[in-house]
């Protein structure tokens, strides 16, 4: 079933195996639980990497905003002349505190770069830094996306693959009991799908 050159998407999570015809993947009802289990284990696996995809998504979706708001600022402390009055403005601390400042015409900024690390950029540079930390995360974000509607395409693929299987052995359950004379008895159990 699996082959060192499965296809893949450009990000490489694979594809998930099209079911047309349930005898190329079983040749005997004694290999559907199995091939089941291995369907069931592929959901599973799909669902992980779509839960982690949903999680990069959102924080992509707040970080994106937060680098705009910081390249506009850049490009307006940019457009400053030198020689300017100073701007009085109030900025965030943080979300509950805001600090009032007088800001003079200026050719550098100072920019977090995260785990507590501030660094001090000339103008020019930090916003030819942040317009690729910018695209970057956009580019990110839209990769989640198309991941995000893979995934779902696959865990669908995946579960009609299921049903195939599942309804394949109900027919040859009975073509068995035809052929053998036998009717389903009432107290006969059937197997559930699982997930339905």
């Amino acid at each position: 079933m699996r082959s060192k050159d499965a296809a893949t998407n450009p990000r490489g999570i694979p594809y998930a195996p099209f079911v047309d015809k349930v005898e190329d993947y079983v040749s005997s009802r004694a290999e559907v639980d199995g091939t089941m289990r291995s369907f069931q284990e592929m959901i599973s696996k799909y669902q992980f990497m779509e839960v982690n995809t949903q999680r990069r998504a959102a924080g992509l979706k707040e970080k994106v905003p937060d680098i705009q708001k910081t390249l506009e600022m850049v490009q307006f402390l940019s457009s400053r002349k030198p020689g300017s009055e100073p701007i009085q403005t109030t900025f965030e601390l943080n979300d509950t505190l805001y600090a009032k400042a007088s800001i003079p015409p200026t050719d550098e900024v100072y920019l977090w770069l995260g785990a507590n690390v501030m660094l001090s950029y000339p103008i020019a540079e930090a916003e030819t830094l942040l317009q690729s930390k910018l695209s970057t995360a956009q580019q990110s974000l839209e990769n989640c996306e198309e991941d995000l509607d893979f995934l779902r395409e696959q865990i669908t693929t995946l579960e009609v693959a299921t049903a195939r299987l599942y309804n394949w052995e109900v027919t040859m359950k009975r073509k068995e009991k035809a052929e053998s004379g036998e009717d389903d008895a009432p107290g006969d159990q059937k197997r559930r799908l699982p997930n339905g």
